[in-house]
């Protein structure tokens, strides 16, 4: 008598912090897929995954993440979440890890964080995996081009997110940061390491008086989209609101690119209830309007 059809195949996610990588796992479980998760030490919370198998490793226990995610059968590989980029020295390699760091390269190891997550992704593939993108699985978590919000920017914040669009291009060309703060023409400051809720608390004390102030956020050039899209949620509508800006331009929907945004019914709902107005742009249409303008 033939055996019982193999159940779907599981999904491996390693988890960084942030609302992501449990949506992700929360998606995959209801659509009925088993979920093997690696929670990077000091980043995912293990109690927010206790309904799923998971592991807790250092960021540089790389062998023994791809042994766990081997052991139960995992090919479909996520990467999502927030992770502090280490030094090098500090990374505790394990023996696997430090083999693949030399086959990384050090134009990877000591680029941008694109530079690297491309050159990983790629690496995966050669190990047998097969890298998928957070967006994949998540399907709502891309929009499209409009308003999200009640409110609407003013034409001075269109100005603004022109002057952001044109930052962020220059910023994501050198493989920096993916979004940056303008208001009134001036940028109050741009992203790079320490990432948006870091950037937008810095900005609050940099406000100018008068109306108006943007956050930018957009895909970076050559952007490898199965790793790193940018991302807002919730959090970052609430922090913006309380750098005093009047609001947000993300990056909509192209193909799989675009600005992630984490809950949205709960961020839309958020940004309605400070004032703030959530705009989708496509940048190079959006730019070449404001400039013919």
């Amino acid at each position: 008598m033939p055996g019982a059809p193999p159940g779907p195949a599981p999904l491996g996610l390693v988890a960084g912090g942030g609302l992501m990588p449990l949506r992700v796992a929360d998606a995959a479980a209801k659509a009925g897929r088993p979920v093997v998760c690696v929670l990077l030490e000091g980043f995912a919370q293990p109690a927010d995954y206790a309904a799923y198998r998971h592991s807790v490793l250092p960021l540089g226990q790389v062998g023994r993440m791809m042994a766990l995610m081997r052991e139960h059968g995992v090919r479909d590989l996520v990467l999502a979440g927030r992770v502090a980029r280490p030094s090098l020295t500090s990374a505790r390699f394990d023996a696997e890890g430090l083999r693949l760091a030399a086959k990384l390269g050090a134009r990877a190891l000591f680029g941008g964080d694109d530079t690297l997550l491309s050159a990983v992704l790629g690496l995966l593939r050669g190990e047998g995996f097969n890298p998928v993108g957070a967006q994949e699985i998540l399907g709502d978590l891309l929009v499209p081009e409009g308003r999200l919000s009640a409110a609407a920017p003013s034409d001075d914040d269109r100005r603004d997110i022109a002057r952001g669009i044109a930052v962020v291009r220059a910023l994501g060309a050198v493989d920096v940061g993916q979004g940056c703060v303008v208001q009134q023409g001036l940028v109050l400051g741009v992203e790079a390491i320490e990432g948006t809720d870091a950037l937008l608390a810095r900005c609050a004390g940099l406000r100018r008086a008068g109306a108006g102030g943007v956050l930018v956020k957009l895909v970076k050039p050559r952007q490898d989209v199965r790793a790193d899209l940018p991302v807002i949620g919730p959090d970052t509508v609430r922090n913006a609101a309380a750098a005093g800006l009047a609001g947000i331009a993300i990056e909509a929907r192209s193909g799989h690119a675009g600005t992630l945004v984490v809950d949205r019914a709960e961020t839309i709902a958020a940004a309605d209830a400070a004032g703030l107005f959530l705009l989708a742009i496509r940048p190079d249409l959006f730019s070449t309007e404001e400039s013919a303008a």
